[in-house]
């Protein structure tokens, strides 16, 4: 398993209470693209729309380099694939208070690319911090049992 991208921001901005592994329906440049890691995640997020489809929206994949398509978006919207049990389930979370859908990474699995995604709620700045505390604790710990 390669991964091509991370989302390290929305690891950093939401805490993630489940995560889901979903197909991407996506152009034959745009597949070169991202093996090629022209593929950003920061700022996306996924959505259902009222067709019952999970849509990938503001994924910046640049146009592959020996690509000649003269009208290509870099940021249209892609579609997920998913069973529809798991899409009514993801609805069903979603209508929660504070619960979104966000991307984490993209990656290779048996010759085709996934997104994983995660059902995430929103870290309020004090959460930030505290996780930040929890991190410098936890690298010195580490840096003391090695010299130790």
């Amino acid at each position: 398993m390669k991964v091509f991208t991370t989302n390290k921001q929305a690891l950093r901005d939401y805490q993630i209470l489940t995560t889901y592994e979903a197909g991407l329906i996506l152009t034959g440049a745009e597949v070169k693209a991202i093996k090629a890691g022209q593929m950003n995640l920061k700022g996306t997020y996924i959505t259902i729309n009222e067709k019952q489809e999970p849509c990938l929206i503001g994924a910046q994949i640049s146009l592959y380099k020996k690509a000649h398509l003269p009208d290509y978006n870099p940021q249209r919207t892609r579609k997920l694939l998913l069973h529809k049990k798991e899409i009514q389930s993801l609805t069903q979370k979603l209508k929660q208070k504070g619960l979104t859908l966000v991307p984490l990474k993209v990656y290779n699995k048996n010759g085709l690319l996934k997104l994983e995604f995660g059902l995430a709620k929103g870290k309020k700045k004090w959460d930030k911090r505290q996780s930040i505390k929890k991190k410098e604790a936890s690298r010195k710990i580490d840096r003391a049992l090695k010299n130790y």
